[in-house]
């Protein structure tokens, strides 16, 4: 278990390419393009039609991880053009309404509808899940129990769902706000072992509440298909080099708490309660808000949080080589992220008197362009100047 191989899945939003509109019926022969030349085990259709998912396969670096995401990318893109359509990388659309997608045709996703009514036709959200191995199934759900108090840490860096129903949220991650509608969604219970977590999953499956463990959905979870644990909290990334790095600090946390089984390992019921007022504070403010420690009850800004992460996670980042992955963290402290860049984008466009509408789809356009090149791409000129993410913590 040295290399601590991980895989990255995006979920991406189908749009129209002139419009930025997302699409609710998605092509049938669109899909068949790209299943056949990303292959079926790497794209996936999810609930709704105006999604799709691609997987990674197993990589021991984040320069494979990088190469695969951008072909992917890169091929759904070059497919999307045949049609009219693209892709969005983000964990809401600007554009998107409920009330206006239409069910994929799967048995699973008309079973999941017929369970959750309106809760599940509202799930118009993207994520980005990040899986890293942990071959031994005892530890899977030892580890996941004192991961919880990083999880609003990795939310924070990978905000980009500032809008919901064409409106401005005023949250820079409101896509796990509407996610945690759902049942059995937010932070792992305090699980300690794999049997107690084994007993939860099968007293709900002989309830005939849920068929397996992937009807678990929680912001972090041992995977059902693969030997790994997989982190769910975090929203799509715009910029690849903003979910390497997330993928980066998850993996190296991963590493040091399996090297390091004191940490985190007394969580109580008063600890999960300041991660859950920390998961709240990266929902509103991201990267701009204070939080508090676990299990100290500090308030730190999150450039104090970043800090004490990395001094705890270096000699993991040396040791699987991924320092350039965690030091982009800076950059994006520094430039925000995508909710920022989107924010700023569509408040220039009504600081020049174009429409809510008009202003939601320049944001749209933008993520288009961004998602296929991989990062952020310059506004037209003029447009975002002076509409950065402020570095003050007043906002928090």
């Amino acid at each position: 278990m040295d290399r601590y191989t991980f895989g990255i899945e995006e979920e991406y939003f189908i749009a129209d390419s002139a419009r930025g509109t997302v699409r609710n019926e998605m092509p049938k022969s669109f899909v068949k393009s790209v299943s056949k030349q990303l292959g079926a085990d790497q794209v996936a259709h999810e609930l709704l039609q105006s999604q799709i998912e691609i997987a990674t396969r197993p990589a021991a670096s984040s320069a494979e991880a990088a190469e695969q995401l951008m072909g992917m990318r890169s091929a759904i893109n070059e497919r999307g053009r045949e049609h009219g359509v693209g892709i969005a990388a983000s964990g809401t659309h600007p554009l998107a309404c409920w009330a206006e997608q239409r069910m994929t045709e799967k048995r699973r996703y008309q079973q999941l509808t017929n369970e959750l009514q309106l809760v599940g036709m509202r799930s118009v959200l993207c994520g980005l899940h990040v899986h890293v191995e942990v071959p031994e199934s005892n530890r899977r759900v030892e580890i996941m129990y004192r991961m919880i108090p990083f999880l609003p840490f990795l939310l924070a860096l990978s905000t980009s769902s500032p809008f919901w129903q064409r409106h401005v949220t005023g949250l820079l991650g409101y896509r796990n706000a509407v996610n945690d509608e759902m049942p059995r969604t937010g932070l792992p219970e305090l699980f300690r072992s794999i049997e107690e977590y084994e007993t939860y999953v099968q007293t709900l499956i002989a309830a005939k509440i849920i068929k397996d463990s992937s009807y678990v959905w929680w912001a972090l979870r041992p995977s059902l298909r693969h030997p790994t644990l997989e982190l769910r909290v975090t929203d799509c990334c715009t910029s690849i080099k903003d979910a390497l790095c997330i993928a980066a600090f998850y993996r190296c946390l991963v590493r040091h708490l399996s090297e390091n089984p004191g940490v985190h390992a007394d969580l109580l019921p008063l600890g999960r309660a300041f991660v859950e007022e920390n998961k709240w504070r990266a929902q509103r403010y991201g990267i701009n808000g204070t939080y508090i420690d676990v299990p100290s009850g500090e308030s730190m800004t999150f450039d104090g949080v970043l800090t004490r992460v990395r001094s705890l996670i270096a000699d993991d980042a040396a040791a699987l080589g991924c320092e350039l992955e965690i030091a982009h963290a800076d950059r994006i402290v520094a430039r925000g992220t995508s909710a920022h860049r989107q924010l700023a984008i569509y408040g220039a466009a009504r600081a020049a008197k174009q429409s809510r509408m008009e202003s939601l789809r320049a944001v749209a356009k933008w993520l288009l362009a961004s998602t296929a090149h991989g990062d952020f791409v310059e506004e037209p000129a003029g447009e975002a100047a002076g509409a950065r993410k402020p570095r003050t913590a007043a906002m928090s």
